[in-house]
């Protein structure tokens, strides 16, 4: 019994590991204006929505793909903007020329971090 308690412990922790090693390291700002979107037109997609960067976008591919994402840390000098909560959201448009990588609504920002620092880091995978 002992021995079965200590292979479970190990199998969470490694379940664990795996999925902090699988985030990407990233900046996240936020958005309100939701409609029209690259993806979508004027059809809404709700409020946990994101447009992606550049370097995500890949001409339209991220449409509709959903990404888990966490406040790591300040960008700037609002202490401890970080909620401790994980947020999934749906890429929905573009952001050409982001300073992020992605551009949360305010609602999924608000989630995770206060939206008074209006810029943080985060990792995020999909």
């Amino acid at each position: 019994m002992f021995l079965k308690n200590i292979f479970v412990v190990i199998a969470v922790v490694a379940v664990c590991l795996s999925s902090v090693a699988n985030a990407i390291p990233g900046i996240a700002t936020f958005y309100t204006n939701y409609v029209p979107s690259a993806c979508y037109g004027n059809k809404q997609q709700g409020v946990m929505i994101a447009a992606a960067n550049d370097s995500l976008w890949n001409n339209g591919a991220v449409c509709g793909k959903s990404f888990s994402v966490k406040c790591t840390g300040p960008r700037n000098p609002v202490p401890h903007p970080c909620t401790g909560k994980t947020v999934t959201v749906k890429v929905v448009d573009h952001c050409p020329g982001c300073p992020s990588t992605l551009d949360l609504s305010k609602e999924a920002f608000t989630q995770i971090a206060n939206p008074v620092a209006g810029i943080i880091n985060i990792d995020y995978r999909q």
